[in-house]
């Protein structure tokens, strides 16, 4: 796509110059053909503006005055991407985007995202890389029907202001009660209505919903374990007496949270393990009937999926899983930006990072398990990756740009889906390559927001 970057540079308002008039250098206006001395408009997110180009003898700086340059929440030194359509006599620059976030910690200066600022670090920088600008924002900083939002950008240090409704809004709400709040749903209308802002990423997807999807994608039988919404005691037993081994996970569940294993034993009793924070706890029940009445309670209080159990591939009698991060590129295209091992803690069944869980690479864990067909497993859980998330594309409405897929291999080496996230973590520390600057994973956020805002 055809693009120009600028330096955006900042002067006090003259004479010669004020909110009517913008400088650009002689390369780029003979390159877009943008005329001089005629009334055009300027616009970058939301924010519209006439105003008149000159002639400067900088080639790739875009100068505008103070005043100007605040209404729109920019700041000197920033690298933008121009774009003139002779049409419209509209001079663009951007992308803008905003991330929405939870929560900020004001008591916390340097850390006012918590343990996502290491990320919202590497977001500004990867697009000032690309020619973007970016903000970050939570629920209570929005209007339901304004054309600006108060939020957050990094410039040596972490500043407030206020900001154009943007191109592209990164939904990064942690909680389904931020993202169900009246005014966090009528502010995303409001900007796809009125400002034509493109979203992604836009809801929570819950476990049942997944799988229901998927099953009408007759591709994708195979990874699918079978998956029930848990309706009653009945369909329990029914799950238990099928499989050796069943699942319950709370069907909006995250991080391995009230997640209980089943195990039929050869005598015909019950052992239940239930996931905590501090590792597994283990109940014995002498029947069926036994252990569905002890579960009652926990049933008619949650939601629950109930899923077939797996024989999974274990690395020293600890479960491994895999995390596949599918995105996005620039193009639009969905594509695997990573997967990684997870292997389980001591005293947990869960392999999650906040269970004990470890990384690894994954042909590493492949090559340490105990799976008996290691042929092109990475390549077989690509794979199945990339159809899990045109299934998600395909059947479920929302837009989605970037998905964690939780894959299992059982030792047979046969590739299962577990769940898919569509918040997949960004806190600190989870990184197998923590040392880089900026992650692929995060430029390629940014590559995707410039191609849904055209730049």
């Amino acid at each position: 796509m055809k693009r120009t970057k600028v330096r955006v540079q900042v002067q006090s308002a003259s004479i010669y110059m004020d909110d009517k008039v913008i400088l650009l250098g002689e390369t780029v206006i003979k390159k877009w053909k943008i005329p001089t001395g005629q009334t055009l408009n300027l616009r970058f997110g939301s924010f519209k503006h006439d105003v008149k180009v000159a002639s400067s003898q900088q080639p790739l700086a875009l100068r505008l005055s103070d005043s100007l340059a605040s209404k729109m929440g920019l700041t000197g030194g920033r690298q933008l991407c121009l774009k003139y359509s002779a049409t419209s006599r509209t001079l663009s620059i951007g992308p803008l985007i905003g991330v929405m976030v939870s929560r900020v910690f004001s008591s916390s200066p340097d850390r006012p995202f918590g343990t996502i600022t290491a990320f919202c670090r590497e977001m500004t920088d990867a697009c000032e890389e690309h020619g973007a600008f970016v903000y970050f924002f939570t629920p209570d900083d929005i209007s339901p029907r304004s054309d600006t939002v108060k939020g957050y950008t990094y410039s040596g240090r972490w500043i407030r202001n206020s900001f154009p409704v943007p191109h592209v809004i990164y939904n990064r709400l942690t909680s389904r009660r931020y993202e169900n709040r009246p005014v966090v749903q009528q502010f995303i209308q409001n900007a796809k209505l009125h400002h034509h802002s493109s979203i992604f990423n836009e809801k929570y997807l819950n476990k049942n919903e997944v799988f229901d999807a998927l099953r009408k994608e007759a591709s994708l039988h195979i990874y699918l374990p079978e998956s029930h919404l848990l309706r009653n005691a009945q369909l329990l037993k029914g799950m238990c007496t099928k499989h050796a081994t069943v699942f319950l996970k709370p069907i909006t569940g995250s991080l391995g949270k009230g997640i209980v294993r089943i195990r039929r034993q050869e005598s015909g009793s019950y052992v239940c393990h239930y996931a905590g924070v501090n590792g597994t706890r283990k109940q014995a029940f002498p029947s069926l009937t036994a252990m569905v009445q002890a579960l009652a309670g926990k049933i008619k209080t949650r939601r629950y999926q109930v899923q077939q159990g797996l024989n999974l591939i274990s690395v020293g009698n600890r479960p491994v899983d895999f995390r596949s991060l599918v995105q996005r590129d620039k193009t639009g295209q969905w594509g695997v930006t990573s997967i990684v091992g997870r292997i389980a803690g001591n005293h947990h069944f869960v392999s999650n990072l906040a269970r004990g869980g470890t990384l690894c690479p994954v042909k590493e864990a492949i090559a340490r398990s105990n799976a008996a067909n290691k042929t092109n497993a990475a390549a077989r859980l690509k794979r199945a990756s990339l159809l899990i998330a045109k299934g998600i594309e395909s059947q479920i409405n929302g837009h989605f740009a970037e998905l964690g897929i939780d894959l299992a291999m059982d030792t047979a080496g046969k590739v299962w889906l577990l769940e898919v996230n569509s918040k997949p973590s960004k806190d600190d520390n989870t990184s197998l390559q923590a040392d880089r600057k900026v992650r692929p994973s995060v430029k390629q956020v940014v590559q995707y927001a410039r191609y849904l805002a055209k730049f």
